[in-house]
């Protein structure tokens, strides 16, 4: 019972400590957002104060942060719906010929690290003239989004009975068919999970809107640097970009919760 009571405690304090340590953070960025300058820089910060919301109408009047989102918004959705057109196959492909070489290539183009392409996208897509537009991100961050889909699928199409394929394929189904009508809605959880964590890891993916946006194609990750300065920094607009930067995939999250969460928990189930 002693036992039993102190392991809770300790559970108690682990679960507040680790809380402590994400939660603070996001909520004192939040806390930012609606401070004026002044009370932003305040020694000692403080905690009590009447919200405002100037930071975010000078984010929106001054520096056209709109037009930045809806870039994001267009590149992180192409790039995971170009990821699930890709990836999904693929996937299949790997599951189904019980391949490994394939996957681990793109787990591979996963882990090096961007500068790795960089230079030679960089090249390449300013002799084509492409560089500054929106499908140049889309397609680089299809590199971010492919495998992300690969290795999600993956678990659910190892877990998928071969019976219903087979079953397809004796019936005269072509391989199109049998990919979108049996094996796509089977693993749809799998999708899901592909779709919420291939849009967030692009929408926050800074190195290659950096390099190869435009003036018009900025992403928001990649104009909200434009509140730091040399010697200067505007905190309150910048914790107001961090805030319309984090609730895109916030409430994304929150409106698929429990599918997120069932689809996490059936693909760790394999067999």
């Amino acid at each position: 019972m002693v036992n039993g009571r102190a392991l809770r405690i300790f559970d108690g304090v682990q679960l507040t400590v680790v809380l402590s340590v994400l939660a603070v953070p996001i909520a004192w960025t939040f806390l930012l957002a609606f401070k004026t300058r002044t009370e932003v820089a305040a020694l000692p910060p403080k905690l009590f104060f009447a919200p405002t919301l100037e930071n975010f109408i000078e984010l929106f009047s001054r520096n056209d942060f709109l037009r930045y989102t809806i870039n994001s918004l267009i590149v992180a959705a192409g790039s995971t719906v170009l990821g699930l057109v890709l990836g999904a196959p693929a996937a299949f492909a790997v599951s189904w010929h019980r391949l490994s070489w394939p996957a681990t290539v793109t787990l591979f183009a996963r882990m090096a690290p961007g500068t790795l392409f960089l230079l030679p996208w960089l090249i390449m897509f300013t002799k084509m003239g492409l560089v500054g537009s929106h499908f140049v991100l889309i397609l680089t961050h299809a590199a971010i989004t492919l495998p992300v889909v690969v290795w999600v699928l993956l678990p659910y199409l190892d877990a998928l009975p071969r019976e219903l394929v087979e079953c397809a394929q004796i019936d005269g189904a072509r391989q199109d068919q049998i990919l979108r009508l049996v094996v796509m809605p089977v693993v749809a959880p799998g999708l899901v999970v592909a779709s919420i964590l291939s849009f967030v890891f692009s929408w926050n993916y800074f190195l290659f809107a950096l390099v190869l946006s435009g003036i018009r194609t900025k992403t928001a990750i990649v104009a909200s640097f434009n509140f730091i300065g040399e010697g200067v920094t505007n905190w309150g607009a910048l914790m107001a970009a961090a805030v319309v930067i984090a609730l895109p995939p916030l409430v994304l999250t929150i409106m698929i919760q429990k599918r997120l969460v069932g689809g996490l928990a059936a693909g760790a189930i394999k067999g």
